[in-house]
């Protein structure tokens, strides 16, 4: 919420709209992508879903926002917050279906249900008040900001405290490499931010430095 009114603009937001394009053309080809190479290497039941995940979407939230922060700065945020609402959606719109869909124990004649609160978690519904805010221009008091701010700027400190916890809880003796695990960081680390280099060659020549690499980056951050 703070970080869209304290680096976006309404005209600003008009001017990401190229960039809105490229997220969602690059999450498009690496959902094909991903799919293919579940066929082609006959990826099993059961670890589908989670692969495609692995391979498609991005931790934006809890590594990207720390990572693009550390590398760019401030003047990446509102290019962060673009890929962030892809991936976002890209995440609970479609990458759940996958996970659902492939639970082996399911009963296959048991209707599927599907929560759709989940589909607005907490940050994009900050993030979709935010753009209301800025639209229609209204006035947020000074104490609300001051508030907001303070727990804002906790983010990525805790952020890099939680993934250091989860990782010591889990232990580097539990990670095992198989030929799955090392497809699906294959496709995470080099196919998706190939395709979204690709497709800024290809399309994004006038785009700023810094927004392409942004984008750059934050499709090659681990996966969620």
């Amino acid at each position: 919420f703070v970080s869209v009114l304290t680096y976006l603009t309404r005209d600003k937001l008009v001017s990401l709209s190229g960039g809105l394009v490229f997220a969602a053309a690059s999450f498009v080809v690496s959902y094909v992508l991903a799919y293919l190479i579940t066929k082609i290497f006959k990826i099993r039941v059961g670890r589908r879903g989670t692969f495609i995940n692995m391979f498609v979407n991005a931790n934006t939230i809890f590594i990207g926002l720390p990572l693009n922060s550390a590398l760019f700065g401030t003047k990446s945020m509102p290019y962060f917050l673009i890929y962030y609402v892809m991936n976002t959606i890209s995440t609970w719109a479609i990458g759940i279906f996958f996970i659902s869909s492939d639970d082996p124990t399911r009963d296959k004649t048991e209707k599927q249900s599907f929560n759709w609160k989940k589909l607005l978690p907490m940050p994009l519904v900050g993030f979709l008040i935010s753009i209301v805010v800025l639209l229609l221009a209204i006035p947020i008091p000074g104490w609300v900001s001051t508030t907001f701010s303070m727990v804002g700027g906790i983010v990525t400190p805790m952020s890099l405290i939680y993934i250091g916890i989860i990782l010591a809880d889990a232990g580097l003796k539990s990670i095992h490499f198989d030929r799955d695990s090392i497809l699906a960081l294959i496709g995470r680390f080099i196919i998706v931010p190939a395709v979204m280099i690709i497709i800024l060659k290809l399309f994004g020549g006038s785009m700023p430095k810094l927004e392409s690499s942004t984008l750059i980056i934050q499709a090659a951050a681990p996966g969620l």
